[in-house]
């Protein structure tokens, strides 16, 4: 497919100046996250704008540029790097998927500050880059164990992109599985973009599996949900997803999701005081037809906080400085009060049921240490 080529040089209007603190954010304007690419962006900038009513970071006004975390992995390296070493951007956040990461963290590490949003396989150290994500070990072990013992889950099937995100939280689920006394009973790995799921179905259902881990981007993952319940799988197999929102949700349709099973840090559907209280401010800001403010969307919107925090907390945007004062700062946000483990975010994740077009969260997932 045919790529534009990349926008090495930001707007006119958006230069380095010392009355701005400026922010690449990174999403996906294209391929299969592109669905939720909208909320990435509406999510990140409600939290500028609120931060920059609040007085901005240091004095300086919050501004994001944005790139497009959905073009080829080296062509956003390039294009961020650029960003960077022009001195155009102090600061990197968003949601992008882990191949991105992996190629965009080397050229600016050291530099400035990266927040990284998306959920991913774990084990991430690149000076200089924070995540706000879930991991395999709080999010899709507990969820496992759960489903083991709730559902009697003991052979699952896994359906995954081909790239590092899927295979790592793969190699994790299957050791996973092993501790929930059951197996992996096959695994099927495609491109990104993928519409042909024919015979992976078939594979699936003579492996009798009892549920698919679905690892899966955007709209692949729609079109998988489609044809697995166009091929009744729904009705003898359970699915997991670890990315799975309410855009996602809608665009599979309520006849696509049922005993489908989902993971996160976030759901609209929370109800306590900090959600209730983002999603006044979202509806405020957007109106009553914006995009779903869903997990995916919403981590972009704790990338700009936590980048603000970071920076604040240090009084510079020195990346060694940040490192060194990392493990004090704390913010609070829609998921709630958040602190720094390391350069991860610990927080509270749940487990949700798909009930038609919208997540039914059933409860609080177990930490890892609790597990042991």
């Amino acid at each position: 497919m045919h790529r534009p080529p990349p926008r090495l040089h930001a707007p006119d209007w958006f230069t380095a100046d010392d009355s701005a603190l400026n922010v690449a954010l990174v999403y996906p304007m294209q391929g299969p996250a592109g669905i939720f690419g909208p909320t990435c962006e509406a999510c990140a900038r409600l939290a500028a704008e609120e931060i920059n009513k609040a007085g901005g970071v240091l004095g300086r006004e919050l501004r994001l540029l944005e790139v497009d975390g959905g073009a080829a992995p080296g062509q956003v390296a390039e294009e961020v790097e650029a960003l960077v070493s022009t001195g155009v951007v102090q600061g990197v956040t968003g949601w992008h998927i882990s191949s991105v990461r992996q190629a965009v963290a080397p050229r600016i590490a050291h530099r400035v500050p990266y927040v990284y949003t998306a959920l991913y396989e774990g084990g991430e150290r690149t000076e200089g880059v924070f995540m706000t994500s879930e991991t395999p070990a709080w999010q899709l072990l507990p969820a496992m164990r759960l489903l083991a013992e709730t559902r009697r889950v003991r052979r699952w099937f896994v359906v995954g992109n081909n790239y590092v995100w899927p295979r790592r939280t793969a190699r994790a689920a299957r050791r996973y599985v092993r501790e929930c006394r059951g197996r992996v009973c096959g695994e099927a790995y495609l491109p990104l973009g993928a519409e042909d799921f024919g015979e992976v179905l078939r594979r699936i259902e003579h492996a009798d599996a009892d549920a698919v881990l679905m690892l899966l981007v955007g709209s692949d993952a729609v079109r998988f949900n489609r044809a697995f319940a166009a091929a009744g799988l729904d009705q003898r197999c359970l699915r997991l997803s670890t990315l799975m929102d309410e855009n996602m949700l809608l665009a599979s349709g309520p006849e696509a999701t049922a005993d489908l099973f989902s993971t996160a840090g976030f759901f609209s559907s929370l109800a306590d005081r900090n959600s209730m209280d983002f999603h006044g401010s979202y509806a405020d800001r957007y109106g009553a037809d914006a995009p779903v403010p869903g997990s995916l969307g919403e981590s972009c919107y704790e990338g700009v906080l936590l980048l603000a925090a970071l920076i604040e907390r240090a009084r510079t945007v020195d990346v060694s400085a940040i490192g060194a004062a990392a493990e004090d700062v704390s913010y609070e946000g829609p998921r709630g009060l958040i602190g720094l483990d390391g350069r991860h975010v610990r927080q509270r994740i749940y487990l949700a049921q798909a009930d038609g077009l919208d997540f039914t969260v059933l409860g609080q997932l177990r930490s890892p240490h609790d597990l042991l």
